[in-house]
């Protein structure tokens, strides 16, 4: 079976339908045969009922065989009327069934073969009996005077062998059209297998369905999300990317997937985006041979943003150190060179003056803002901000008691956010007048964190597309502000905050978050 049965799906059911087909064909046509056989009985027996009636209730019947000369009056127009309407025979006959006329002559004055009793009663029936002729379809009728007695019978028949002669010349239509409509059917069916090969790449059920299995298992385990979109439908939505985007199970439509997913926008890569709760990587790929069909991956990269970030506040935290260590060792010289010089008053004066200014900030910072982790983080920026010539101040609006109970930010997402206003400030402020000014404070019972530069700012629609998705890390596009904002604004939205930007004596950007004092 293996050597001639189809290997390929496509082959299969190709297979399967052309059998399916011939079988439809030969029954058709062995029952249209049957069907023209029996409509050729139906018309025969019609025929013969009509001809036998029409001649019995025609008057000049009864009256020839009244007169006594029924064969010489009657033998010819039977011969007649059987020649013109193609049956067999026409018998008349009296009562007793001796025949006056027939299609053989020397039949005539013998007796008829076949059932007249229901005629004498008066009844016109039909039977198929075997007369002199052979089996035939025949009609008896009673011919009745002017007083309706029966006074002789009509008999007209038609052979069986000329019925068969008629509906076999029905065969060769039906066969035309038989293997007319096989034809038509089979060329259809090569355009499907044609198709069917093309989508199946010619594999076999059983490649087919280990395919589907293998894919199926690997789709739902692998710890990358994987959506595919085909024109406006969801094809399919793995477990790791429901996860990723909070999507419930059952159908996904296109309209419950995230606003940049929506996009049609095959090719990118390592795309960053941020939602209320995660920072997601996305690429996106065309599929092969399909214009508007493309597989999206989704990785997860919130711990790793979460590790980026406490990384970055270590890395100001070293950069501060450094460059405070620099600045200490210049320090060192001169006090050193003022000892040697012998001016050691002047020496003292100096360290002391330079120690006291730095104790002081922190002494300010340390009793305005109650966070010790915001307090370094805070000290930390401000030697950045002087290493790179930038006025960094904290206002003397700056006042954050460290002895609430249930802060509304934990100490890493007030780094978050606050750490990324004052980087974005950095980066965005006026370098002919570079300054930056932060304010921490507690205004009617919500936590404002406010940072200010001497930038442009941003403007309104600038702003809402920073603060509602983050932007390619491979390249770099004017007005872009990398994921700063929106990892600022996907923690103030987890506390049912703000997060607002104006430009009035600079460029101020404000994120406030509800903190009930009792």
């Amino acid at each position: 079976m293996r050597r001639w049965w189809p290997r390929s799906l496509a082959g299969q059911a190709i297979a399967l339908q052309v059998a399916v087909i011939v079988v439809v064909v030969l029954v058709g046509g062995v029952l249209a045969v049957l069907d023209a056989r029996r409509d050729g009985d139906s018309a025969a027996r019609q025929q013969v009922v009509g001809i036998a009636t029409a001649l019995a209730d025609a008057p000049s019947t009864a009256q020839a065989i009244e007169s006594g000369r029924a064969t010489q009056v009657l033998q010819p127009v039977t011969e007649a009327v059987r020649t013109n309407t193609d049956i067999a025979f026409i018998t008349i006959m009296s009562p007793d069934g001796t025949r006056f006329t027939h299609t053989d002559p020397s039949q005539i004055g013998g007796h008829y073969l076949g059932t007249i009793e229901p005629a004498l009663r008066g009844e016109t029936f039909s039977e198929v009996y075997t007369g002199t002729l052979g089996p035939s379809i025949r009609a008896v009728a009673p011919v009745r005077d002017a007083y309706g007695r029966v006074v002789g019978l009509v008999s007209a028949g038609i052979t069986l062998q000329t019925l068969a002669q008629r509906w076999h010349e029905q065969w060769p239509m039906i066969a035309a059209v038989g293997l007319g409509a096989l034809a038509l059917s089979l060329i259809g069916v090569w355009a499907i297998r044609r198709r069917l090969l093309r989508q199946t790449h010619g594999l076999a059920p059983e490649e087919l369905r280990v395919m589907y299995e293998h894919h199926d298992a690997i789709l739902h385990s692998v710890s990358e999300g994987l959506v595919v979109l085909d024109r406006d439908r969801v094809v399919l939505v793995n477990d790791e990317a429901r996860r990723l985007l909070g999507l419930t199970a059952g159908d996904v439509t296109l309209a419950d997937l995230p606003e940049f997913l929506r996009e049609n926008d095959p090719g990118a890569r390592d795309e960053v985006h941020v939602t209320d709760d995660r920072v997601l990587v996305v690429n996106r790929a065309p599929v092969a041979h399909s214009e508007h069909s493309e597989v999206v991956t989704v990785r997860d990269r919130t711990e790793l943003q979460g590790a980026l970030g406490e990384l970055s506040s270590l890395q100001v935290l070293t950069d501060s150190l450094r460059a405070q260590a620099h600045e200490a060792a210049n320090k060192l010289h001169t006090v050193i060179a003022m000892v040697e010089m012998g001016r050691p008053e002047d020496a003292v004066r100096f360290a002391t003056e330079e120690l006291a200014l730095s104790q002081r900030l922190v002494d300010r910072l340390s009793y305005d803002v109650g966070e010790p982790a915001l307090v370094a983080l805070l000290l930390g920026k401000i030697a950045q901000a002087d290493e790179r010539g930038i006025a960094l101040s904290v206002t003397e609006d700056t006042h954050l008691p460290g002895d609430q109970d249930d802060p509304p930010l934990s100490a890493q997402e007030m780094i978050t956010v606050l750490g990324n206003l004052i980087d974005n400030a950095m980066d965005a402020c006026d370098r002919d007048d570079p300054w930056v000014e932060v304010t921490v404070a507690l205004q009617q019972g919500d936590l404002s964190l406010r940072v200010a530069d001497s930038g442009a700012g941003m403007d309104a629609e600038t702003f809402e597309r920073a603060v509602r998705r983050g932007y390619s890390t491979k390249t770099a596009e004017p007005g872009q502000h990398g994921l700063g904002l929106a990892l600022v604004a996907q923690v103030v939205r987890r506390h049912h905050g703000t997060l607002t930007a104006a430009v009035s004596y600079g460029s101020v950007v404000t994120a406030t978050v509800p903190w009930r004092v009792p």
